[in-house]
C-alpha cells in the first residue's frame, strides 16, 4: 500500500509553500521522516497525496552565522548539529540533546526542524533549543516570519505550524559567549527504543559569582515543552551553589505538570528526576560559563 502518491523536492521554500496550497491540506511536510512515516504507516496520521520534502533548498542543509544568530536550516540533520565545531562549543545543550535522540541511523536523516514540528512535549531537540532562547522562521503564503519557539506549541503534538501549510525553514539561536555556558541531561529507559522519561537542558549567564540570566526547559512536564519561567525569575541574582540549585528543582517542582505514563515513567520518578537531576544540569552549565570549556557529554555512538 503506497502512503502517498506525489513526493516533491522543491529547490525553493517560496515553491514548497506554493505545492503545500496546490494540494489544500492533503499534502504535507516531511524532514528525515522518522516519525512522519511511522505515523502514517501505523494509522496515526492520515495517508497523504504528496509529501514536500525541503532538504534540497539551498541553503537549508547549512548551519551559519548570521547577524551574531547561529541559524540550522530545515534540512539539517542531528548528526550535522552534533559534528558541528561552532554548536559544541556555543550550543552545547542542543549538541547533547541531538546526539541522544535515536541511534546513528536515525541522527542521520532526522532533522532538528522536523522534531521541534512534531511538537511532543519530550522532544529532546525541541528542549535544548528552548533553553538556548531559539526561534523558529515560518514560511506560509504570507511570507517568512521568526517566531520565539515558546510562542508556537498549543499542546501534544500540535503547534501553530500547521505542516500541511507551513513549514519550519530554519532556526536560530544567540550563540553562548564569555561568562555563559549551557547543559542537558536526559534519564532514559534503557530497554528497545530508548524513550525519554524526562529530560531538561539550562543555558546561563554570570557576572561574578551572580546569575544574571538563565533559561530552564524541562519535558515531558506540561502539555508542551515546557520553559520553567518561575524558576528562571528565582535563580536570577543568586549566587550559584548546591543549596541554590536544589531549591530551584523544588522550584521547578511547583510548575511542571507531571504525569504517569506506563510507556516511560511515574510521575514520582519523573518528579525525583527533577529533584536529582536539574540541580546537576544547572552546576554543569555554571562549570561551562565558568571556565569556557564546553566539551559535550553523553552524545550517542
Amino acid at each position: 500500500m503506497a502512503y502517498w502518491n506525489d513526493y516533491y523536492t522543491p529547490h525553493t521554500i517560496e515553491e514548497a509553500v506554493e505545492i503545500l496550497g496546490r494540494y489544500e491540506g492533503r499534502a504535507c511536510m516531511i524532514g528525515g521522516g522518522t516519525d512522519l512515516l511511522l505515523e502514517i504507516q501505523q494509522g496515526h496520521r492520515p495517508r497523504m497525496d504528496a509529501l514536500v520534502d525541503p532538504t534540497r533548498i539551498e541553503g537549508l542543509d547549512q548551519i551559519v552565522e548570521e547577524d551574531g544568530w547561529l541559524v540550522i536550516g530545515a534540512g539539517v540533520t542531528h548528526t550535522r548539529i552534533v559534528n558541528d565545531p561552532r554548536m559544541r562549543q556555543h550550543g552545547t545543550c542542543l549538541v547533547e540533546s541531538c546526539g541522544v535522540i535515536g541511534g546513528p541511523q536515525v541522527r542521520n536523516v532526522a532533522t532538528l526542524a522536523g522534531n521541534i514540528a512534531h511538537a511532543l512535549p519530550a522532544g529532546d531537540g525541541t528542549i535544548g533549543t528552548l533553553a538556548l532562547g531559539g526561534e523558529v522562521q515560518v514560511a506560509q503564503a504570507s511570507g517568512l516570519a521568526w517566531q520565539p519557539m515558546e510562542e508556537i506549541f498549543i499542546g501534544p503534538g500540535q503547534s501553530t505550524v500547521d505542516p500541511k501549510r507551513m513549514l519550519i525553514a530554519r532556526i536560530r539561536f544567540r550563540p553562548t559567549g564569555e561568562h555563559e555556558g549551557s547543559a542537558f541531561r536526559r534519564v532514559m529507559r534503557p530497554q528497545g527504543i530508548a524513550l525519554p522519561m524526562i529530560g531538561m537542558a539550562a543555558r546561563v549567564r554570570l557576572a561574578g559569582e551572580q546569575i544574571t540570566e538563565v533559561r530552564i526547559a524541562i519535558g515531558p512536564a506540561a502539555k508542551v515543552p515546557l520553559l520553567a519561567v518561575k524558576t528562571m525569575q528565582a535563580l536570577v541574582g543568586q549566587t550559584p551553589s548546591d543549596k541554590t540549585f536544589a531549591a530551584a528543582a523544588e522550584t521547578a517542582l511547583a510548575e511542571v505538570q507531571l504525569r504517569t505514563s506506563r510507556h516511560r515513567a511515574s510521575a514520582a520518578y519523573r518528579e525525583e528526576m527533577i529533584r536529582t537531576q536539574l540541580p546537576l544540569t544547572l552546576a554543569k552549565a555554571v562549570e561551562r560559563a565558568h571556565t569556557g570549556q564546553a566539551e559535550p557529554e553523553g552524545v550517542g555512538a
